[in-house]
């Protein structure tokens, strides 16, 4: 007879040690994204070869950020997709953002002088989003980050910023400056009128209390948009 026997091993067993002796080797910066989603697939579905559903979830989702940032919801529609790799997939998002975010925080520098690291961070949290989320982040006298805020949630296309609740948070916080960051689920960073306007009205209500408006940027998965850069504060 011929055939797998009890004694013999599933052929992709091998193919995952050999995965992780790759990236525990070179911690995985030569390893493509389809690669490195197995691996991580491998944690939560530990009987079977996930290199098909490592391949589907990318071609679905376009790269590894993709996958990580997709809701639950569009995951679970992918065939093999469960409760436990959504909840691995997202575990692993959660650290990302954390580590980065507690990085900045507890930099010596002040934000300023780390403004590509405070840029990813905002485009990690926000720029996949599937509705418009307006944040607050505060700083001290020195501009170091002391807290960050949700103020406001959105629609696909607005979310509504009130200059009033804006000050007020970073009064509460004890904050001497403030960076406003909302995303545009279109993809498209170019400001409206409206975000214009708004912008300009909080930097006037900060003043008056000595809060000073750092900048306001716009982020999406393609991109983002400064208003200090581009002369608009």
């Amino acid at each position: 007879m011929t055939g797998t026997t009890h004694s013999e091993k599933p052929h992709y067993v091998g193919h995952r040690q050999r995965l992780r002796d790759r990236f525990l080797a070179g911690g995985g910066k030569d390893m493509p994204d389809y690669e490195l989603l197995e691996l991580l697939l491998t944690i939560a579905i530990p009987r079977r070869d996930v290199k098909p559903l490592a391949k589907e979830l990318i071609k679905n989702f376009k790269d590894f950020a993709g996958v990580l940032n997709a809701s639950p919801e569009r995951l679970s529609e992918i065939e093999g997709v469960k409760e436990t790799t959504i909840a691995v997939l997202k575990i692993v998002k959660e650290a990302a953002l954390r580590m980065s975010w507690q990085n900045l925080k507890n930099s010596d520098e002040p934000v300023i002088s780390n403004w590509d690291a405070m840029v990813d961070y905002c485009r990690s949290t926000m720029a996949y989003n599937t509705i418009e989320e307006f944040r607050i982040l505060f700083v001290d006298k020195k501009y170091h980050l002391i807290g960050e805020e949700v103020q406001q949630r959105g629609t696909v296309d607005c979310v509504s910023i009130h200059p009033r609740e804006v000050i007020r948070s970073a009064l509460e916080k004890g904050a001497k400056g403030i960076i406003l960051v909302h995303n545009h689920p279109s993809g498209d960073v170019t400001p409206s009128q409206a975000d214009i306007a708004i912008t300009r009205k909080i930097k006037e209500a900060g003043e008056t209390v000595e809060i000073k408006l750092l900048d306001h940027f716009i982020v999406s998965k393609y991109g983002e948009f400064s208003f200090l850069a581009k002369g608009i504060l």
